[in-house]
């Protein structure tokens, strides 16, 4: 005891294992297999090292044994967008909330990194290339983008939001965007709405087609036309919810109701149907996707499908989690479910 007393007086650092050691009147190796849970230590040994650690206040060098486990105890969550982007749309945000909750529990630490560039995807691939973080998260893939391929070619464990097709190799969880685009395009038909138009995503994002497909399959169940002048295409951006609007009243001036594959782009296109003196719902029912706080915000409130994004973000983490315990990637692909929530633009 009076030597582990002296060692610490001496030095100016955090206790070191040595000193834990001598403290607990144990060996060095008795000490780091206490410290890594292993189960060759009898009760009374594993007592007295955890005793000894609590009077210390002895930390592990996390980094060590990082390196001993040929691990670096982080995980990178990729988005191939940029900081515009990123900080304009609440998606991004609540996954980012669901990765932090799943992690608070473990030592994994989260980088984050914005991909919105050629030269930032190449520096990004070179990182990676280096076997800096143990995993990686993808939000918001293309499906021309080469970051997945790069990811296979390293072996590195990843997990996507949303396939890139309905052949997706890897691991990936998406909330059901064909069941709630249908859902929400049979609500406006249920609402005597005939004439309803689409504002679609970007149909390179698996997600987006597939609002598309239900958004035709619910008309295609009433009996209604999905005729190509009420398909618009967008960006998920505000500005792109404008634009698609302006297009869709100049080509069908006798719309009733849009259904807006994102709150963001819908309220752009609401924006525009009060410029064209339109009321909503009056003359025009709106619905979006997200069910985000813009949603909430909106004047009138948006109707809008509810997908379980913060849960997405922490399923992802799991399923990573997962993949980099057990040594080896895996191909879950888990599909949550979505929920109408009726408004007062419908």
């Amino acid at each position: 005891m009076t030597a582990a007393r002296t060692i610490r007086g001496r030095g100016a650092g955090r206790p070191t294992l040595e000193e834990v050691a001598a403290r607990a009147g144990v060996g060095r190796g008795t000490v780091s297999r206490v410290i890594n849970g292993s189960p060759r230590v009898s009760d009374r040994t594993r007592a007295a090292v955890e005793a000894a650690v609590a009077e210390l206040g002895y930390v592990p060098n996390r980094a060590a044994r990082a390196l001993a486990a040929n691990r670096t105890d982080a995980i990178a969550l990729v988005v191939p967008e940029t900081e515009t982007r990123f900080f304009a749309e609440p998606y991004f945000s609540e996954v980012v909330r669901g990765v932090g909750q799943a992690l608070a529990e473990t030592e994994m630490q989260l980088l984050l990194t914005l991909v919105g560039s050629d030269r930032e995807r190449r520096r990004l691939a070179q990182y990676l290339t280096g076997h800096r973080v143990d995993g990686v998260l993808l939000v918001g893939v293309h499906a021309d983008d080469p970051l997945p391929e790069l990811l296979e070619q390293l072996d590195m464990p990843v997990v996507i939001s949303g396939p890139r097709s309905e052949d997706e190799p890897l691991a990936s969880v998406d909330s059901d965007n064909f069941a709630g685009a249908r859902a929400a395009v049979a609500h406006l038909v249920a609402r005597g709405r005939r004439s309803i138009a689409t504002i679609t995503g970007p149909l390179d994002v698996y997600g987006a087609r597939r609002r598309l497909d239900g958004y035709r399959a619910a008309l295609a169940e009433a009996g209604l036309p999905a005729a190509p002048h009420l398909i618009s295409p967008a960006d998920f951006t505000e500005e792109g919810g404008r634009r698609a609007m302006a297009d869709l009243l100049g080509r069908a001036p006798q719309v009733d109701a849009v259904f807006a594959a994102s709150d963001v782009m819908a309220s752009g296109a609401r924006q525009v149907l009060r410029e064209h003196g339109r009321r909503v719902p009056e003359d025009v029912s709106l619905v979006g996707f997200d069910d985000s706080a813009i949603a909430r915000h909106m004047e009138p409130p948006l109707t809008s499908v509810r997908q379980p994004i913060e849960e997405m973000g922490r399923a992802m983490t799991e399923l990573l989690l997962a993949q980099i315990a057990a040594g080896e990637p895996s191909r879950p692909r888990l599909v949550l479910p979505t929920e109408l929530v009726v408004r007062s633009s419908t």
